[in-house]
Formats: C-alpha cells, structure tokens, sequence
C-alpha cells in the first residue's frame, strides 16, 4: 500500500504524489486548471464554509476545529465514496491531497488525512 500525503496546490507537480486530490471547496487563487494537475475536486467532502470562516487557520482552535470537521466527516453523504476511492487509488501510488492554505500545518487537509487514515 501507498502513501496519503498533503501538499500545496502552489508546490510544483511531482511523480510521487500519484493520484492528485484537490480537497478544497474553493477554487484556489491565481492557478488555472490546466496547471493544477489534479484528477478529482473533491469539493463535497472540504469542511462547510460556516467551519471554514469560523476555523481560519488559527491555531489555538485547531482541536475544535478538528472535532467539528471529523462529525462534519462522519455525517457527509460522500464520504463513504470517497474512502472508497482512496482505497483503491492506494493500490497502485500515492494520494496527495491539495489545499491552498498558507499554513501547512493548521489545515483541513492535514484534519482530513488523519480522519481517512484513522478509517483505513
């Protein structure tokens, strides 16, 4: 089995991130499609906009955050399709989730690598 990882949508574009996710409900700023390199926006299972605005990378409200977007995760009609295709993508590379948050550590991404790997 492969890796999850978790990278900016900004970083250059390896071989080693395999199967390209953007996991961000927004479309990031300043990079067109043809750039991004990615094989699935997977908009629907990114936290809510009201968690988004409420979270904003702070992070003194990071476990908050975190405990709200694993209910939000846990009740998302997506989900299960989405663990889905994670498993199988796993089997034959690597999975980079793509964020566009400025912080790399205090992200949903790096929540949602944590949530998947804990289902795995």
């Amino acid at each position: 089995m492969y890796d999850i990882k978790v990278k900016r949508v900004y970083e250059e574009f390896s071989e080693d991130d395999g199967y390209r996710i953007l996991v961000d409900r927004l479309w990031p700023r300043g990079i067109s499609k043809e750039k991004i390199n990615i094989a699935k926006w997977a908009k629907e299972i990114s936290p809510s906009s009201e968690l988004r605005k409420t979270f904003n990378h702070d992070p003194d409200t990071m476990g908050e955050f975190r405990e709200r977007y694993y209910f939000e995760l846990d009740n998302n009609e997506h989900a299960v399709e989405f663990i889905n295709l994670i498993k199988e993508k796993l089997k034959e590379n690597n999975v980079t989730f793509l964020y566009a948050a400025k912080n790399e550590e205090y992200n949903h991404a790096v929540v949602l690598k944590e949530w998947v790997e804990g289902i795995l």
